[in-house]
C-alpha cells in the first residue's frame, strides 16, 4: 500500500516538515558527489551498533558515543530510500506539526529519531552494518498520527493481481497494519544475523520510533486547539 494524501488540511504552513524534507535532499545529493567515498561517509556518520558499544565500554564522551543517531536521520541509501521517507513525512509531518506547534515538533522529530536508534542498537548489538535512514524518526510522526488523527482518512494505492487501484481508509487501519507489519518482520528477524553482516531494513527502529511517537504525542501535543 503506498499512501498518496490524507483528507485532513494544515491549518498552519509546516515550516519544520518542509525544511526537513529539503535537508534530507540537500544531504542526498552530496551523497551523489562522494563516489568511492561513500561507505566511509556512511561508517562515519551512520549508526554502527557494534561501534556504539564499543565506544559505551571505553567510557567515550556523550556527544561521541551519540551524535551519529542525529546525523543518521539525514542520510539514505538510494533515491527509493529517500522519495519512500519523504513522502511519508509530507502525508504525515504537516498535521502533527500543526498540532504540536513547529519548535515542539522538531524536537519530537528527533526524539523519535534517537529511540529508533536505540531500539536498533539493541536489538542489533553486533552488528557492523551502519544503519541510515529518516524511518525512525518519521515512524515517530506515524505514531503521533495514529494516536492524533485516527478518524482520518488515508488515500492509498492498492496493486491488485496486474492493475492498481485507489482506496480510503482510516488513518487508524492504515498505520496499524503498517505497525503490524514492522513488528511481525522484527520478531522474525531477531536471532537472524543478516543485517549484521549485509544490512537490510531496520525493523526495530521502525518499531521503537512508531513506539516513541505514540508515548511522546500526549507530551508534546498542545493542549489548546483552535
Amino acid at each position: 500500500m503506498i499512501p498518496l494524501k490524507d483528507t485532513i488540511p494544515s491549518r498552519t504552513y509546516p515550516f519544520i516538515t518542509v525544511t526537513l524534507i529539503i535537508l534530507n535532499v540537500l544531504v542526498f545529493l552530496f551523497e551523489l558527489t562522494l563516489g568511492e567515498n561513500l561507505s566511509e561517509f556512511f561508517d562515519l556518520f551512520g549508526v554502527v551498533p557494534a561501534t556504539y558499544f564499543e565506544l559505551k565500554e571505553a567510557g567515550a564522551p556523550f556527544l561521541l558515543v551519540y551524535y551519529s543517531f542525529l546525523t543518521s536521520m539525514f542520510l539514505h541509501g538510494g533515491w527509493m530510500h529517500l522519495i519512500g521517507n519523504m513522502i511519508y513525512l509530507w502525508i504525515f509531518g504537516d498535521n502533527v506539526e500543526d498540532r504540536m506547534g513547529h519548535f515542539r515538533f522538531l524536537l519530537f522529530y528527533l526524539l523519535c529519531g534517537f529511540f529508533a536508534g536505540l531500539a536498533h542498537v539493541y536489538t542489533n548489538p553486533h552488528s557492523e552494518v551502519p544503519a541510515v535512514g529518516a524511518s525512525g524518526a518519521i515512524s515517530g510522526v506515524l505514531g503521533a498520527y495514529f494516536v492524533l488523527f485516527p478518524y482520518s482518512r488515508v488515500i492509498t494505492l492498492v496493486p491488485i493481481f496486474f492493475f492498481f487501484d485507489f482506496i480510503e481508509v482510516s488513518a487508524f487501519v492504515f498505520l496499524g497494519i503498517w505497525f503490524l507489519l514492522q513488528f511481525f518482520n522484527g520478531v522474525a528477524s531477531l536471532g537472524v544475523a543478516s543485517y549484521a553482516t549485509t544490512g537490510g531494513v531496520a525493523w526495530w527502529a521502525h518499531i521503537g520510533g512508531f513506539v516513541s511517537g505514540v508515548l511522546l504525542s500526549f507530551v508534546f501535543v498542545k493542549r489548546k486547539y483552535y
